[in-house]
């Protein structure tokens, strides 16, 4: 039951997002009483945060879990470019939901940061280490670890919060539009490759 509740409250979040999203209707969605949402989560605040939390992990093994050892650096590269686009193309209303709750609400980021914190930052040191390897050696020009995953998250993440404009504006049949994003994952990991080389 609790798992049914966490996706019953995911679709409502990232449907209706969490002002307008109630615990009544999570419970309807899930097949319960309300009852039993606030037994295992006592407020929607909480269960929003558990939510949050397990994609922030989630995002963090797509990203950096991926890429093998006999690979080059810009192989794990693209392939953890392709992980992260991939999550959100399984996700696509989770990044307007995340900019949303965390605009208004900043002191979320707070609560969330001290209990997963750890996992993205013991992460990173890997990804590091491999940056300053590169850069040693010259085959890339010096960048932080923080800007590479900034420019990668942004182009990943302004292609889903802008597609339903451009499918819009541009009158994209839903095929045409798959076609659209399958072009831009494979643009975004050449652009992200081509900006590092020297």
């Amino acid at each position: 039951m609790e798992e049914k509740i966490l996706e019953a409250a995911e679709k409502l979040f990232l449907d209706k997002g969490f002002a307008l999203t109630t615990t009544t209707e999570i419970a309807k969605e899930a097949g319960c009483n309300q009852a039993l949402v606030h037994y295992y989560f006592r407020t929607k605040e909480k269960l929003f945060q558990r939510i949050f939390e397990e994609k922030l992990k989630f995002f963090a093994s797509a990203f950096f879990s991926v890429g093998q050892q006999g690979e080059t650096f810009e192989e794990r590269l693209a392939r953890k470019i392709e992980a992260h686009f991939d999550m959100l193309a399984k996700n696509p209303k989770l990044p307007l939901l995340l900019i949303n709750e965390l605009t208004l609400h900043p002191e979320r980021l707070m609560e969330i940061k001290a209990n997963v914190s750890a996992i993205p930052i013991s992460m990173l040191h890997s990804l590091e280490s491999d940056l300053k390897a590169e850069i040693e050696k010259g085959t890339i020009r010096p960048i932080t670890v923080f800007d590479l995953i900034l420019n990668i998250v942004s182009l990943n993440v302004f292609l889903f919060v802008s597609r339903p404009v451009v499918n819009t504006v541009l009158n994209l049949t839903e095929e045409k539009s798959e076609e659209m994003i399958a072009g831009r994952k494979k643009e975004i990991v050449e652009t992200i490759l081509r900006s590092l080389r020297n």
